[in-house]
């Protein structure tokens, strides 16, 4: 494996991250305002990933965001809509609120565990059928064997075929790798996963797929961040991050926010570059700048 600490002379030091961690933390009251929890809105990639989802229900939701801003019109659309693939035809035909993408999550998503042709196969019909941004998980079968030539073939894969049916249909599709961090046990192995995504062609890093123990939190979340600016220092690529999982009050939306700001500056703090992943968290930000209950979603 590449020595990625002394490739991007970057290490996490966890006594150091904490230290960061209390500061934002104190400091969270005094940055919390209507606008900032606006831009936390605008970067929600606003997501719908139950096994009981159908195409009704997946277009129920979609109607919502259409008309989301004829309702609240002093507010900015959600980045994107997070869907299985197989839903993406819904919303190629369904979806109409301006700058609102198609992101699907893909390649077996969330366990990652079958055949690299099944993964391709499926992120191949994705992309055909209308996904702008696509999510897949890191092959853990792989990384947590050691085999990490496997887990970045893999990624380099995906990303080549993205890359090749986006371009036959004249567009770039966003690749979002997601480490699954819960399970990557040490703050060591998070760093690594990170170098070896970005390496391997993701757009995005992404913390968590929501459906484990543990999902995304603030410590993680530094050290990803961390990674992505020495990986900019190095390379002169913006990698953007997506926390996701076990999040979803407007408290939380606007921690990571803070973390984001704090590492990688505020030339991160937009959609391109930042995204929530949220399946929850939509109506806890329009209640917190409302002062009101809001259940828009």
């Amino acid at each position: 494996m590449t020595d990625y600490f002394k490739k991007y002379n970057y290490a996490p030091d966890i006594e150091a991250v904490n230290r960061s961690l209390q500061l934002i933390s104190m400091g969270l009251e005094d940055i919390t305002c209507p606008q900032v929890l606006k831009d936390c809105f605008s970067m929600m990639d606003l997501t719908t990933l139950k096994t009981n989802d159908t195409p009704a229900s997946v277009s129920k939701l979609v109607r919502k965001v259409n008309e989301f801003r004829s309702h609240y019109p002093e507010y900015p659309n959600p980045a994107s809509i997070c869907v299985f693939s197989n839903f993406a035809p819904v919303l190629k035909e369904t979806l109409t609120a301006e700058g609102v993408h198609i992101t699907v999550v893909s390649a077996c998503f969330p366990s990652s565990q079958s055949f690299l042709e099944v993964k391709l196969k499926e992120v191949e019909m994705a992309v055909e059928a209308g996904a702008d941004e696509v999510d897949i998980v890191l092959a853990l079968n792989a990384f947590l064997e050691g085999d990490y030539d496997r887990a970045s073939n893999e990624i380099v894969q995906v990303r080549k075929t993205i890359d090749r049916i986006a371009e036959a249909q004249n567009r770039k599709v966003v690749l979002k790798v997601i480490l699954e961090t819960g399970l990557l046990a040490t703050p060591e192995n998070v760093a690594n996963a990170s170098f070896l995504a970005m390496e391997a062609g993701a757009d995005f890093i992404k913390t968590s797929t929501g459906k484990v123990e543990v999902n995304a939190t603030p410590t993680v979340a530094y050290v990803m961040c961390e990674c992505i600016a020495a990986f900019y220092k190095v390379t002169g690529r913006r990698i953007g991050f997506k926390p996701a999982g076990g999040m979803s009050t407007a408290s939380d939306a606007v921690s990571y926010y803070s973390i984001v700001s704090t590492v990688l500056g505020k030339e991160w703090l937009n959609k391109n570059l930042f995204r929530l992943g949220v399946s929850r968290m939509a109506n806890n930000l329009l209640s917190e700048v409302e002062q009101k209950t809001v259940t828009y979603f």
